[in-house]
């Protein structure tokens, strides 16, 4: 079987995680089964780019040299605020011939400039949706998920979610054993599902400046389970309950219980989707105490019970992704 073959599109002032995350995971799983994947990197006009870290690389070749690959992946960064339009001329024509486009965070300004995106659903940087939204509005933007697949197009979010929908796809070729040893080798959890969010309690709050705050705060995502009331975290912060939930509130921008609300639903999402753990003892790891009480909580915030969001989001595996210690 001939490899798998992927272009990689270079540009200068790209993200260099964003070529470099992805590669790894392609490299690696071609390190396990061997000829699985041939990477190649091009640009242009064959010349070396420099990303934004200062990070030079020097392409295989030029784009026009190029035959239409397996998958093409377009990396993200500054590079997309105003790109090339030869670059874009050349994704607009080319780019329809690869068996697979995937972008990975910002990556998605380029896919839609040329077209690519009209019509479908995508994703990227937290921070960029709504700007993806507002200059390609045939766009279906989904600020949630850290991947989206939709047919031949896959789209990611920030940078490291690069190496998850990466992992993704190699689960897809060649299944879950090949990618669980290629997300071993780079210590990382094999896989966030596409469908987990990019909004984690903490990146959806502020975070204190105070250290016994910033404490708190830690405290809460760490212990979801813990006695989380006001009183509690007062005495946590060696601050009066009324002093600590006026200071909390105004250094995180939420009251301590919707803070600690959606910490809970964010630990109770990760265990439906990455765990076998049944609906009462998720419930019970995340403070919830009763099954009703976590499906009250998950029908005021997501419309839909537990036991319906692990039937449409957890990953097609039943096994928990688990860390691994370097080899």
């Amino acid at each position: 079987m001939p490899p798998h073959d992927v272009l990689v599109v270079l540009y200068d002032d790209l993200q260099s995680l964003d070529v470099t995350g992805p590669l790894e995971v392609f490299t690696g799983a071609a390190h396990c089964v061997p000829g699985a994947y041939r990477v190649r990197t091009a640009t242009l006009d064959g010349a070396p780019v420099r990303t934004s870290s200062g990070l030079r690389i020097t392409p295989d070749l030029a784009l026009p040299e190029a035959a239409p690959p397996d998958t093409l992946l377009v990396p993200g960064g500054q590079g997309t605020r105003e790109p090339d339009p030869r670059l874009v001329d050349w994704l607009r024509t080319h780019a329809p011939r690869a068996g697979r486009k995937v972008s990975v965070c910002t990556g998605a300004f380029l896919l839609a400039a040329a077209g690519l995106l009209e019509g479908r659903r995508a994703t990227t940087h937290w921070a960029m949706c709504d700007a993806l939204a507002g200059r390609f509005p045939g766009v279906h933007v989904d600020p949630e998920p850290i991947f989206i697949r939709d047919g031949d197009l896959a789209t990611s979010a920030g940078v490291t979610a690069g190496i998850d929908l990466a992992l993704a796809l190699v689960e897809e070729d060649h299944g879950r054993d090949v990618a669980l040893t290629v997300a071993r080798h780079l210590v990382v959890f094999l896989r966030r599902p596409g469908s987990q969010t990019q909004f984690s309690a903490q990146l959806a709050a502020q975070t204190a400046e105070r250290p016994p705050l910033r404490e708190v705060q830690h405290w809460i995502t760490e212990h979801p389970a813990a006695d989380l009331s006001v009183e509690a975290l007062a005495s946590r912060s060696g601050l009066s309950p009324r002093h600590f939930a006026r200071a909390f509130r105004d250094e995180v921008g939420m009251t301590p219980g919707r803070y600690v609300d959606r910490v809970r639903l964010e630990a109770a999402r990760r265990l439906l989707e990455d765990t076998t753990d049944g609906v009462g003892r998720v419930a019970r790891r995340c403070g919830y105490g009763t099954p009703e009480a976590m499906r009250r909580a998950f029908l005021r915030a997501l419309g839909t019970g537990p036991a319906e969001y692990r039937r449409r989001y957890r990953p097609h595996h039943p096994t928990a992704p688990q860390p691994s210690a370097p080899r």
